[in-house]
C-alpha cells in the first residue's frame, strides 16, 4: 500500500485496491516487484486485445487474474491496462483454516496472465458482487467473526472462479481443439523426428513451453475437455506409439523402449502394461 501511495488498509492481512483511485505515477514503472500475497484481480471490462495461449482475442466483459506468493511481476507498459479492483491476502490469513491446504488445488494461481478468465455479463455481476461483500465486511469493524466471514468468502469467490475456468475451457472449444490438434502434432513430431533418442521422453514443461501455455493451465484445459492431464495425454501418446511399433516392426521390446526415450526397458514394460493390462509381449503376440 505504501508503494502505491494509499492508506494502510482496514485490515492488515487483507486489502482492496480500486486503481481508479491511484494515479498511474505512483507505479514503479520497469521495476520487478515480488508480492507476499495472494492477488485476484478483477477487470470490469478489457479494452483491445488480450493473448490468449498463442492468438489474440477481444474481450469487453471484463475478467479475472490470479497471482501466487513470491511470483515476480511488473506493471505493464501501457499503464491504462492497470484497471479495475484488486484483492490482496496474506497466506498467514488463511493458513488455520482447510482453505490453507486445499488453495493449491486452484490451479489458476498458477497460469500466465495471458491465461486470465474471461467473464460473461452475468458472471461479471456474480464477482462483483462477492467484491462488494468483501468490500462491506473490511469496511465493518473486526469481531470475533470477522475472519471466519472474510475467508468464506474468499473460498467462494475462488469456487466460483473455478466453475467459470471449467465453462471458459467449455466454450471455447473451436480454440482449445487448436491447440490439442497442436499438441498431438508435436508429440508425433516428437517421435519421428527422434527426439525421444537424444532427449528421452517428452516432458510436460517442455510440451507446454512449445505450446506457450503455463504447465497448470494446460494440464486443467486437457483435463476439462479428455478426462487426462498432460502427463497422462502424453502417456497415452507414448502408448499408442508403442503399440504402432509393437504391431508393424520386428525391434525388440527394448529397442522400441529406447526409440521412445525409455532408460530402461523395466520402466516401458511397467507402464504399457498400467495402461492396457497386458504386457509388451503379450499385445504383440495377440497379432501372431
Amino acid at each position: 500500500m505504501r508503494l502505491l501511495e494509499l492508506p494502510a488498509p482496514l485490515h492488515p492481512m487483507v486489502a482492496l485496491v480500486d486503481y481508479h483511485h491511484v494515479p498511474m505515477e505512483t507505479f514503479p514503472k520497469g521495476q520487478k516487484i515480488s508480492l507476499d500475497f495472494y492477488k485476484i484481480s478483477f477487470k470490469t471490462t478489457f479494452k483491445g486485445q488480450i493473448k490468449y495461449g498463442q492468438g489474440f482475442y477481444d474481450f469487453e466483459e471484463g475478467g479475472l487474474a490470479f497471482l501466487k506468493p513470491k511470483q515476480i511481476v511488473s506493471p505493464p507498459e501501457d499503464m491504462g491496462s492497470y484497471e479495475g479492483i484488486a484483492l490482496y491476502f496474506h497466506p498467514d490469513f488463511i493458513r488455520t483454516y482447510p482453505l490453507g491446504k486445499t488453495i493449491h488445488q486452484y490451479g489458476f494461481f498458477s497460469y500466465d496472465v495471458s491465461e486470465a478468465l474471461f467473464l460473461s455479463a452475468k458472471e461479471k455481476e456474480i464477482i462483483a458482487r462477492l467484491f462488494a461483500s468483501v468490500a462491506d465486511e473490511l469496511n465493518s469493524n473486526i469481531d470475533s467473526f470477522s475472519q471466519d466471514v472474510l475467508v468464506s468468502q474468499l473460498e467462494l469467490l475462488l469456487n466460483y472462479s473455478n466453475r467459470f475456468y471449467n465453462r471458459q475451457f467449455i466454450t471455447r472449444k473451436a480454440i482449445n481443439h487448436d491447440i490439442i490438434t497442436s499438441l498431438d502434432k508435436l508429440l508425433d513430431d516428437y517421435f519421428e523426428e527422434g527426439n525421444s533418442l537424444k532427449n528421452g521422453l517428452p516432458s510436460v514443461k517442455h510440451i507446454s513451453g512449445e505450446l506457450k501455455l503455463s504447465q497448470r493451465y494446460l494440464s486443467d484445459m486437457l483435463r476439462s475437455l479428455t478426462g487426462f492431464n498432460t502427463q497422462q495425454y502424453i502417456q497415452n501418446a507414448i502408448i499408442e506409439k508403442a503399440k504402432e511399433k509393437l504391431s508393424t516392426t520386428n525391434l525388440s521390446v527394448s529397442e522400441i523402449a529406447y526409440e521412445l526415450g525409455f532408460e530402461h526397458s523395466q520402466s516401458f514394460s511397467k507402464l504399457f502394461k498400467t495402461k492396457t493390462n497386458i504386457s509388451p509381449v503379450e499385445f504383440r503376440q495377440s497379432f501372431s
